[in-house]
């Protein structure tokens, strides 16, 4: 597994318990999840910024996650499915330096590893959608970075 793929795995880990537990003190919630892990904590700085990106922007993330998750009520979508959308929404919304298609396919590959067989169905409708909105190349990261 590659170092991404190993980072965005804690990353939706990380998502999900938060979703089910906000922590009281995030940073610390943050540094104890990661120093548990059985790599070093630096391994898991993309990771970090990815949690954290995604918990800045929840309130516009889910915006998103609703508008295309037509028919379906929010508060059921599974947890993990959900932490798997926010994350790969973040990335298509806020960082330019990954190739939009990279985080679909990501977002796609962790709901075959992590949900239910429909599950991949689900998440790639919505980002399918959402990728119409997205004003970049989809297969090369923008020159511009992080947004």
């Amino acid at each position: 597994m590659s170092m991404r793929r190993e980072n965005r795995v804690a990353a939706i880990q990380f998502l999900y318990m938060w979703a089910a537990n906000t922590p009281g003190n995030l940073h610390d919630e943050i540094r104890s999840f990661f120093e548990r892990q059985e790599r070093p904590r630096d391994f898991f700085s993309f990771a970090e910024e990815l949690v954290l990106g995604v918990i800045d922007h929840v309130e516009e993330i889910d915006g998103t996650i609703r508008k295309y998750a037509r028919n379906w009520d929010f508060n059921r979508i599974a947890r993990i499915d959900l932490a798997i959308l926010r994350l790969a929404v973040f990335e298509l919304r806020f960082r330019s330096d990954i190739p939009p298609i990279v985080s679909i396919n990501e977002a796609i590959d962790l709901a075959k590893a992590f949900s239910i067989p429909d599950a991949k169905r689900f998440i790639n409708g919505i980002l399918d959608q959402y990728k119409q909105e997205i004003d970049r190349p989809m297969r090369e990261p923008s020159a511009g970075g992080l947004s």
